[in-house]
């Protein structure tokens, strides 16, 4: 006969750990094997009872928890009842270093009495207990505030079927569902039928009904949802819904930002949905930063993830046709990309941030040391021509110190026919906000305050938000979602092929900064404006391919918001 579930006195003159509850249970299996069972504000301690030395304990971190449930079992005759607990613990891989997230599952039967009711009745109030103490001990990050979403918690899940390889359906039913239920989440499963389904969705929803939004997707379903939240009439109410992210596509940038902001040990994959699954079920909401675009037809777009032009947008989309092979698209479409490496003429512009001073430690470094272009022992493939100042030290003063007589040059000359009225639009429409303090008209010359880059030829401009660009790619490493920050990268011409793809290795583990290279150029920044003056090209906003032309952009700090943890 179990015993009944009460704190065991004796450890608690221990003074280790103060014990909520304390059973003495049997195995759902074989009524013969039987546990002590102590639970602790921390942790749930399981040991063996038997007569032979050294019995076994495993203690389980209830910041691993995601939740515990009650019930009977499927034999009617059976009078005793069940909880089981649900883990999910960072355990080292079968097969290779490192460790992951693993489920791990813990059930015992209750048979106190003979009466199923008073059984059932204790088994729910254990319960409860692990699941109010797991709620307690959800995993926080030094420094950082947070919300938590109401429990229970009423989710929207918007899967794209199409997405990555088009097993984005079956990766939710096949770990995410369990998770949910797992976790007492209920959820309204939406599956996309069309491009700008879910946009059209969230722009007429009633948000009311939800709490939080899931995709489950790659990054262009987040793109979707958040510019039609952006859309409504009530938009700075809509876009305080707390937005969750479940990797499904073939990118995943921010799936993997957000598990590399967890301080984890990087995870693709399986891994990095089941990552990304607990934060979900644990359900601390974060502040995520959103970048107002601006693009030549007077169109205005919100951006989480990123703007690029040049070789990271073209290995984008032009990776479009491999998609059927994963996330491996990006490698095979850089190969392709480099064989034909192009070159693009344009003009860059930029408000640099005013860095305060920092401890050192955790971060990285805003520029890498200084040197020069002309030493151009990795520019062998290519025509190179010297350019003076490209150091990122270096490029910074001399623009600073010039600003005033070449900002002039920055303006819509490859457009003249278009005009921006931006600052009645926004005035003028709801939905416009919030106002772009920061940027002047697409015709107007940037302000004095601004770094103008002089006219270059340029391989890539990617500005980034988040640390990730894909799962594999750690592009800017000291970023986290809300920190404010642009992080521009930019490579001028001159580079070698070998040397790009050095830079690209480099990035799989965030060490790109220190390479180096002569030609790439890294400032952090509130705002920018590019002008292409090459007639070909193309530009990508969060992945997504938008009018090739001027576009600028400005940083809204922690606009929207974000299950993280």
């Amino acid at each position: 006969m179990e015993k009944a579930s009460e704190p065991d006195p004796s450890r608690q003159r221990n003074g280790v750990a103060c014990v909520v509850l304390y059973g003495e249970f049997t195995d759902t299996l074989n009524d013969r094997v039987r546990y002590s069972v102590s639970l602790t504000e921390s942790a749930l301690t399981i040991q063996k009872i038997s007569s032979s030395p050294g019995r076994t304990t495993v203690v389980l971190n209830l910041l691993d928890c995601v939740g515990c449930r009650a019930y009977r079992g499927e034999d009617g005759a059976d009078v005793g009842a069940y909880f089981s607990a649900y883990f999910y613990p960072l355990k080292r891989r079968w097969m290779s270093a490192g460790v992951a997230r693993q489920r791990v599952e813990q059930c015992f039967r209750v048979a106190l009495v003979q009466d199923p009711v008073a059984n059932l009745r204790e088994a729910e109030r254990w319960a409860h207990a692990i699941r109010d103490a797991s709620v307690q001990q959800t995993p926080r990050r030094d420094g950082v505030v947070y919300s938590e979403v109401p429990r229970p918690c009423r989710v929207m899940v918007l899967v794209n079927p199409h997405s990555g390889r088009g097993q984005a359906l079956q990766l939710f039913t096949g770990h995410i569902q369990g998770m949910l239920t797992e976790a007492a989440v209920p959820y309204t499963l939406v599956i996309t039928e069309h491009q700008n389904h879910a946009r059209e969705l969230v722009r007429k929803a009633d948000l009311s009904q939800w709490d939080t939004l899931v995709i489950m997707s790659g990054d262009g379903l987040l793109f979707e949802v958040i510019n039609g939240l952006m859309e409504r009439e009530d938009w700075e109410e809509a876009i305080q819904t707390p937005l969750g992210i479940l990797p499904g596509g073939s990118g995943n940038a921010l799936a993997a930002s957000l598990h590399h902001y967890s301080q984890s040990a990087p995870a693709w994959n399986e891994e990095l949905l089941l990552s990304c699954g607990f934060m979900l079920c644990k359900g601390l909401v974060g502040s995520l930063d959103l970048v107002s675009v601006h693009l030549a037809s007077q169109q205005r777009l919100f951006s989480f993830l990123s703007l690029a032009w040049g070789f990271v947008a073209d290995v984008d989309i032009e990776s479009e046709k491999y998609r059927h092979v994963g996330a491996i698209r990006f490698l095979v479409g850089t190969l392709v990309r480099l064989a034909s490496l192009k070159v693009y003429q344009g003009r860059l512009a930029y408000l640099p941030v005013k860095e305060t001073p920092k401890p050192p430690g955790g971060s990285i470094k805003a520029n890498p040391p200084p040197s020069t272009p002309q030493h151009l022992s990795l520019c062998s493939s290519l025509p190179c021509r010297p350019i003076a100042d490209i150091s990122p030290n270096q490029n910074s003063r001399h623009n600073r110190s010039s600003t005033k007589s070449n900002h002039n040059t920055i303006n819509n000359s490859s457009n003249n026919t278009i005009t921006t009225k931006r600052h009645e639009t926004q005035t003028n429409s709801k939905t416009r906000a919030p106002l772009d303090s920061l940027l002047p008209g697409l015709d107007q010359p940037v302000p004095e305050s601004w770094t103008v880059v002089r006219e270059e030829d340029f391989v890539l401009v990617l500005a980034i938000y988040q640390s990730h660009l894909a799962e594999d790619l750690v592009t800017a490493p000291g970023a986290v979602a809300d920190d404010g920050l642009i992080h521009l990268f930019y490579v001028t011409s001159g580079i070698s092929r070998p040397a790009l793809l050095r830079l690209f290795l480099a990035m799989e583990k965030g060490a790109h900064l220190a390479c180096g290279c002569p030609h790439l150029v890294y400032e952090k920044v509130k705002a920018l404006r590019l002008e292409p003056l090459s007639p070909k090209g193309m530009i990508t906003v969060d992945g997504e391919m938008v009018e090739y032309g001027p576009v600028q952009a400005q940083i809204h700090p922690g606009l929207a918001r974000l299950i993280c943890g």
